[in-house]
């Protein structure tokens, strides 16, 4: 009996660590090269701008002379004797708590009227949509002539109807809500991005529903919302960023209500009329830079308001179990 033994297996040759190095760069420069101008838009306009703002807001800084640390007096100031500093953040709170929900809810309810209606659609989506492409000043200057308490043409029409109308922009406690109404005129383009998620839902959900005896507040529940959940999360994220960036439309409003028409050395009265009631937090932080030339506490009040945007951005993506599902 012959014994037999196990042949040598032929040897492979591995790559050399130098080899594969050259190979994957290789293979990942075309994806660079690619991303190389991104990156360097990146750095310069968001980066560098970023950590050169945080460094400024420890400092006193009035573009005149070079910076000088104060170190962590911007913030005491900021916290605890800015007296205008207060009123502004609850008034841009107001914005991002009121205005974001119901513009949504509106878009919502003018994109579900549009994707059933049959006839003349083209004509109503162009008529809900064309405000949106009218500029924001513009917009607000209108808005203001037409609720003018004096000479405008709403309250022209209530006196005729035997009614008193109100003060509206001159009325500390209307003009937040007269710029909802602004607002919500200028919804379209909100509305266009659930009208096209709408039309996206697949029909045969909704048969299901019918022949299961759901209503129209159960197939809106269990049918439309789960499926424009993400659409619904954009509008979120975007309306909230906007909110706490709420600058033209309240400044437009408060110099056309009193009477001025440009920007001027007295800017840090005129914002806010009346009474403070439209003055945000990027007014105030306008003001502070570019008014009164303090750019070390203007920088504070942008490094806490990117802090606070952060904040509220991380809690909606965590509410919609994008962290969670990205674990998982």
């Amino acid at each position: 009996m012959t014994s037999t033994r196990s042949l040598p297996r032929p040897s492979v040759a591995k790559p050399r660590p130098a080899m594969r190095t050259r190979s994957l760069l290789a293979s990942r420069l075309p994806v660079w090269s690619m991303m190389i101008l991104g990156l360097i838009g990146l750095a310069v306009f968001f980066l560098y701008p970023l950590l050169a703002n945080l460094y400024f807001s420890f400092t006193n800084y009035d573009l005149a002379g070079a910076p000088h640390w104060t170190g962590l007096r911007n913030y005491v100031y900021l916290f605890t004797q800015d007296s205008r500093v207060g009123k502004a953040a609850l008034n841009t709170l107001w914005f991002v708590v009121i205005l974001v929900p119901v513009r949504m809810v509106f878009s919502l309810g003018i994109g579900l009227l549009l994707s059933r209606r049959k006839t003349a659609r083209g004509f109503w989506r162009t008529v809900f949509y064309l405000p949106a492409l009218v500029p924001p000043v513009a917009s607000v200057v209108g808005f203001v002539f037409l609720f003018n308490p004096g000479t405008g043409p709403i309250n022209a029409v209530l006196r005729h109807l035997g009614i008193t109308g109100p003060l509206w922009f001159n009325d500390p406690a209307l003009s937040k809500p007269s710029l909802l109404l602004l607002g919500l005129w200028m919804a379209g383009d909100v509305m266009v991005i659930f009208l096209a998620a709408l039309l996206d839902v697949p029909k045969d959900q909704y048969e299901a529903c019918e022949l299961d005896g759901a209503n129209g507040w159960q197939r809106l529940r269990f049918v439309t919302l789960p499926n424009i959940r993400p659409v619904l999360l954009f509008s979120a994220v975007t309306g909230v960023i906007a909110a706490l960036q709420y600058f033209t439309e309240a400044a437009v409003a408060s110099m056309i209500a009193n009477g001025k028409t440009g920007i001027d050395a007295g800017t840090d009265q005129l914002l806010g009329y009346p009474d403070d009631s439209l003055l945000t937090y990027t007014q105030w932080m306008y003001v502070q830079g570019f008014n009164s030339f303090q750019l070390g506490y203007a920088s504070t009040m942008a490094v806490v308001l990117f802090l606070i945007a952060a904040a509220v951005m991380a809690v909606l993506l965590r509410r919609a179990g994008l962290f969670t599902k990205a674990q998982g």
